[in-house]
């Protein structure tokens, strides 16, 4: 297999993934500016956007907490990314 066949289906799959090219500290800081960290931890019941939160303390436990962070993106996904009303267009 050559190289450009390799490349090929990740191409697709970053084209397809909405998180692609967002670091972790651009999500939280467009969600804390859209949602506050008050409505943050409404949506994901984590300490870190609770008690005295900041961007800082966030990135340390989501990078360290896959389950969390799986939670602040798929927040991320259900505020900010808008579905196509003809599904997907893969399919």
């Amino acid at each position: 297999m050559s190289v450009d066949e390799d490349a090929r289906p990740m191409r697709s799959e970053q084209s397809n993934n909405p998180l692609h090219g967002l670091t972790l500290e651009a999500i939280l800081t467009k969600l804390e500016a859209h949602l506050g960290w008050e409505g943050m931890a409404q949506q994901v019941d984590i300490n870190c956007f609770k008690v005295d939160p900041s961007v800082k303390s966030s990135l340390k436990f989501l990078r360290k907490t896959p389950w969390a962070r799986d939670k602040v993106e798929a927040l991320y996904i259900s505020t900010f990314v808008k579905k196509s009303p003809w599904g997907n267009p893969d399919a």
